[in-house]
This record gives C-alpha cells, structure tokens and sequence, in this order.
C-alpha cells in the first residue's frame, strides 16, 4: 500500500507541477506528499523530480516513469469508475469550455441532450481562451487545430473549411478576384487570435515560397461575430469557417470566392482529462455531441469553381 500511494502522489504530482497543488487534490500535506515520493525514488534508486526552491520538474527517467504510471492510474480509476457507476444516471453540473464561433453548431443540439439527460445541468463558458481543464475543474471542451497536451484524452468531430467571404456590394465596387494574386487590389477584414495576438493567415493552398496575397486591412477584431458582420456590411473581403458563413452565402448577404485555392478542411476536437475517469455525464456528451456533429451539413466544404 505504501509503494501504491507512492505512485498515487508521484503521478498527481507531475500533473499539477507541484506538492502543495497535489496535496489539495489527494486531501493530505505537503510534506506527506513530497515523503511519499522521496520514499519512492529511494525505492527505485532514481531521482524523479529536479527539485529547486523555484522550480519542480521531472527528470528524463522521471518522464518516462510517470507515462506508465499515469496509464496505470488511468485505468484503475476507470474500472472503480465502472463498478461504482454502472447502473448511475448521468447527473450533476457538467463544465464545457467552447470557442465562441462553434456555438453556431452546439446550441442547436442543446435541447436534445437537455430532454434526454434532465439531470445534467450544463455550464457552458464560451470563449476563445484556451482553458487549463484539470487547474479549472472544466470536464469537457470543443478545440480546434493541434492538440499538444498529452494529458489530455480526444475524439475528433465535425470538419469544418475556412472561407474567403465578401458581401455583392463590395464585389460590384471592387470586383470579384479570379486568383489570389488580384487580392492586391482588394481590401481584408483580418482575425486576431485572442489569446496569441497573431492575425490568422488566409488559408491558401498555394507553395509557401509564393507568399500570401497583401490585400489592405481596413480591420482587424479578434471575434469571429463581428468580422462577418463586417463582411456583411460590405467593408472588405473576410475569412470565416463554412458554419458561420453558410446562412449569410445563403441569403445573398455574402458569396464565396476564390474556394478552388484554399486549403482543405480542419477538425473541431472533443477533449477531457486523460486522468480523470469518463464519468456518466461526460461520457454521455461525448458520445451525443460527437455523434450529432458528426452528421452536420458537410456539403459547403466543397469548393466552388473558379
């Protein structure tokens, strides 16, 4: 039991990058913690942890060690997780953490999942920040683009293409480009991360030794809203995933150009703590928002001709 609880608080430990923070998660000192991982690495007859008044970091033994133990961890958590709630309802408050813009694709399926799992009450934060699941207690969120965090558990859902919008006002003034070369002459509503400040790259497929096109700014916003709402108004030519451009495009608001040049399409991912077990409710907005996703309109991905 001693060696087990060793192993308890030398993974927790490694996940929060401290003994006071795993102290908190398991319930007991400090200094119990750091003695059960000094009675480990004695044990084992390897430093796991550079320590420093500063700073706790694992040791490239300690790396390795802690990817089998957390595997380890991970599954006994799931079987008690199993045992304990094989017949339990999915109940109680569920954290989702969604980018602004992809609520244009959850909200409609909240209803459903309401109506079928009545005792889940959902938190939903929308927002563009990118959200530390295990320090912020979030059980589940929507990303896009690479995911580089290993303690963290995916299923990939609904693909989704950029594309390049502009309102017919703005077309009749300006014209219509026939290749991204003549977006020179063009002027550009650009989107600014909110979290890095980078100004999102139009998502051209041409070589990278041919540069991206320089069409004039005339704005910059960091909210995907207000840049189709611009678009819209006619002030410039956008860039905007096929979800939120599809009803505007639909209407006669905005038409998308340049479609043959463009990359093709990205991936909204579902992701949770790889170290907390799936419990009913998370498991069961997993299976419906990835199945209900999965099954969304895909047609706009196709590009138009030139």
């Amino acid at each position: 039991m001693d060696q087990w609880n060793g192993l308890t608080a030398f993974v927790r430990t490694a996940d929060r990058g401290s003994f006071a923070a795993s102290a908190r998660l398991l319930g007991i000192s400090a200094s119990a913690v750091g003695k059960s991982v000094s009675g480990l690495e004695k044990q084992l007859g390897v430093r796991l942890f550079q320590r420093s008044t500063r700073s706790l970091r694992l040791t490239e033994e300690g790396k390795d060690f802690y990817e089998r133990c957390r595997r380890i961890l991970d599954d006994l958590d799931d079987a008690q997780a199993s045992l304990a709630k094989a017949v339990s309802a999915p109940r109680g408050r569920l954290r989702v953490s969604i980018p602004l813009v992809s609520y244009h694709l959850l909200l409609p399926l909240i209803p459903e999942f309401v109506a079928l799992y009545p005792e889940v009450e959902l938190d939903l934060d929308f927002t563009d920040r990118i959200v530390d699941l295990i320090e912020e207690g979030v059980d589940v969120a929507i990303r896009s683009g690479d995911l580089a965090d290993s303690r963290l558990m995916s299923r990939s859902i609904r693909p989704f293409q950029m594309a390049l919008c502009a309102a017919p006002s703005y077309l009749e003034r300006f014209g219509t480009p026939q290749h991204p070369r003549e977006l020179e002459n063009h002027l550009a509503i650009r989107f600014r991360f909110p979290n890095s400040g980078k100004v999102q790259d139009w998502p051209f497929s041409s070589p990278a030794d041919q540069g991206e096109p320089k069409p004039r700014t005339v704005i910059t916003c960091n909210n995907m809203e207000a840049l189709r709402g611009a678009t819209i108004s006619g002030l410039g030519i956008g860039c905007m995933p096929d979800f939120l451009a599809k009803s505007p495009i639909a209407n006669g608001q905005m038409v998308a150009i340049l479609g043959d040049y463009l990359d093709g399409p990205a991936r909204f991912h579902l992701v949770w703590p790889s170290n907390r077990h799936l419990s009913p409710k998370v498991r069961v907005f997993v299976d419906f928002a990835s199945e209900r996703l999965l099954t969304a309109d895909l047609t706009f991905l196709t590009p138009k001709g030139r």
